[in-house]
């Protein structure tokens, strides 16, 4: 069975996990994300990190590090624009969905050549 993709629960019913939710819930059994890490991630969505990170790279780089892979904020933030959440959705007009989307995809390459 092939794992189910982060932006597809990026607000979808009934859970409407946010940014950094979808990161952890698509990778969840990948990484062995217990329920209760997720619901902490809440307060991680909509540029609330600290420094206004966008919360699907905080989340990508949270699961990176669990594994002693490399951050990736320069590959990210040259595909979204920037690395902090008011820059991606203001200046450079990219849909919180297609960072999901973004981190998901690097996040699979990473652990994929990690192999």
């Amino acid at each position: 069975m092939s794992r189910i993709k982060s932006e597809n629960y990026f607000h979808a019913e009934p859970e409407k996990l946010n940014c950094a939710q979808s990161i952890l819930k698509g990778f969840q059994k990948e990484f062995g994300i217990d329920d209760s890490t997720i619901v902490q991630f809440r307060a991680w969505g909509g540029g609330r990190v600290e420094g206004g990170t966008c919360g699907a790279l905080f989340a990508a780089n949270y699961l990176l590090e669990k594994r002693g892979l490399p951050k990736i904020n320069a590959e990210f933030a040259q595909r979204a624009g920037a690395e902090r959440c008011i820059d991606i959705k203001k200046e450079n007009k990219t849909p919180c969905i297609t960072c999901v989307k973004i981190a998901d995809e690097i996040i699979e390459r990473i652990i994929s050549e990690s192999k």
